[in-house]
């Protein structure tokens, strides 16, 4: 047996390989994920999937609805931004982007570590190959590292949780190699924004392109199946 780890596992290419990482570190994993009000279900099929195929210890789908804020494509009545080619993608904070949503994700990633005497949680944010994200770059990560051993019993009584984000400075291309490298099948995963009633990726969101980027680039075919262009 080894040490409890909770991993945030929405269903997508980087958390399945985070959750792949984490095993392979010696970790038993429990999975968080979230039914937030998203605007599709796909990505939690998913990680229903990939949780099953890693044998987690515990797979937790907490639920919560962000859609009473809006503010983003994902939980109100925006379209989701398409591109033809991930080159033409913009630098500024995309629609996207759910305001606060990896600050409550992870709030809820320390009070579950606190039940089942966790001091590591893994999530797979990445500073490189992104949409842009305020709350995937590392010195946010490292203020909330501190923020939790201030406000948890644990850290209080002389443990010390730790955020770990194996993925932070990789290139999604990196990634994938990774993820291939541990045996990852990535048929189960889910990363689409806006995928069609039968789950199939769009293939023009950032995070489509983003992942075709990365195969692309690794040299590797992506097993999804997508929707005609």
């Amino acid at each position: 047996m080894g040490d409890p780890a909770v991993i945030l596992l929405s269903g997508g290419l980087d958390s399945t390989t985070v959750l792949a990482i984490a095993k392979d570190r010696g970790f038993d994993p429990y999975a968080l994920s979230f039914r937030y009000g998203q605007r599709h279900m796909a990505e939690l099929d998913a990680a229903r999937r990939v949780a099953d195929h890693f044998g987690v210890v515990r797979h937790v789908v907490a639920e919560i609805d962000l859609r009473v804020f809006g503010g983003s494509a994902l939980t109100a009545d925006i379209d989701v931004p398409k591109h033809k080619v991930a080159g033409s993608l913009s630098d500024e904070i995309p629609s996207t982007y759910v305001p606060a949503r990896n600050t409550i994700f992870l709030s809820f990633a320390l009070a579950f570590a606190e039940t089942i005497g966790a001091q590591d949680i893994f999530i797979g944010v990445n500073a490189l190959d992104y949409s842009g994200y305020p709350d995937c770059r590392p010195e946010y990560i490292a203020a909330f590292q501190s923020m939790a051993n201030l406000a948890t019993k644990a850290g209080v009584q002389g443990g010390h949780v730790r955020i770990h984000t194996p993925l932070i400075e990789l290139t999604k291309a990196e990634i994938v190699r990774v993820g291939t490298a541990l045996g990852v099948d990535y048929g189960l995963t889910s990363s689409c924004y806006d995928p069609d009633g039968m789950g199939r990726p769009c293939g023009h969101c950032d995070s489509c392109l983003l992942r075709l980027k990365g195969f692309g680039e690794a040299g590797l075919i992506d097993p999804l199946e997508y929707q005609v262009a």
